[in-house]
């Protein structure tokens, strides 16, 4: 009698706890760890003897992708393959897909979007362009130096970020198996030797208001109307980033405890910070929450408007 198959679906795969291999029937399972994570595996023999091997993890490859790639591997055994083998041989990508496949593996580590976007626009066809279509195991030094020449000098800082990133991008093509050799975008050894040095960044400071001035600017920021003109006034009270103001939320304040709770997630270092509001602050706060639009505080003053970033 003909094993079954498709034994599981796409609720049982989802709401399955208990740690062990769960058939699907013609050699996949789906694989759940003690710790609760789960993936699937492919199993077969060979002269007498088990073997395995990985498919990825559930849910980023679902019920069905699994099943396809057991049904692919099932034909592969049954014509006297070997189902590892044939994985490993999978088609060399070119750098552009090699790149989002690696960014996908990062993705969970990213602090926010906004992260994940610049590397996705340092390594698109904004810099990039000349290597996205070459095969990772074809690219070398010249290639990367084609990309970094043009603005090692006059965009220093994005182009030092943009080689760091076109070498972790390269070592991740090495650990598929797709590169041999050192890295062409490797600083050390390699690309010190052939790019100029690049000149301290000095940055230096914004002149400072004089203190006696402040309370007479104040007085007149706080006569200016606007959203702008309240936000800079917020910024000042609390000695807050540009960002913590711009991105507020309603429910970020109590205004009773006089307290402004900012969650990890939108600070720097990843940890929940607290402002202490002044009665200044308060006054101020309680007056825009009379006009609120909506769940963000720049939304008070008016629908449409906008807060500059600093």
């Amino acid at each position: 009698m003909a094993r079954a198959l498709n034994i599981l679906n796409d609720v049982k795969a989802k709401n399955i706890k208990k740690a062990g291999r769960h058939s699907d029937g013609g050699g996949l399972y789906l694989n759940v760890a003690k710790g609760g994570s789960k993936s699937w595996l492919f199993m077969w023999t060979r002269d007498g003897k088990r073997r395995e091997m990985g498919l990825g993890a559930y849910p980023a490859i679902g019920l069905a992708a699994a099943r396809a790639a057991a049904t692919k591997f099932r034909e592969v055994v049954a014509l006297g393959g070997d189902p590892i083998a044939d994985k490993a041989k999978e088609e060399e990508p070119t750098f552009a897909r090699c790149a989002e496949m690696f960014l996908e593996t990062m993705k969970s580590g990213w602090r926010n979007e906004k992260h994940q976007d610049q590397w996705e626009m340092t390594l698109g066809d904004a810099y990039c362009k000349d290597i996205r279509s070459l095969r990772v195991s074809l690219i070398g030094t010249d290639h990367v130096l084609k990309v970094l020449s043009p603005i090692w000098t006059e965009k220093a800082e994005t182009a030092s970020r943009l080689r760091g990133r076109i070498e972790r991008v390269l070592d991740f093509a090495k650990a598929r198996g797709w590169r041999s050799g050192e890295n062409p975008a490797a600083w050390r050894g390699n690309l010190k030797l052939l790019l100029p040095s690049r000149k301290r960044l000095t940055r230096g400071h914004h002149s400072a208001m004089p203190y006696a001035v402040l309370p007479s600017f104040m007085a007149t920021l706080r006569e200016t109307e606007g959203l702008s003109a309240r936000a800079l006034e917020l910024l000042i009270l609390c000695a807050n980033r540009s960002a913590e103001v711009r991105l507020a939320e309603w429910l970020e304040f109590d205004l009773d405890a006089k307290l402004w709770i900012i969650p990890a997630v939108r600070m720097k270092m990843g940890k929940e910070h607290r402002v202490p509001l002044s009665d200044a602050a308060i006054d101020m706060l309680r007056q825009l929450h009379q006009q609120r639009h909506g769940d963000y505080v720049r939304a008070a003053v008016q629908k449409s408007a906008t807060v500059a970033a600093a």
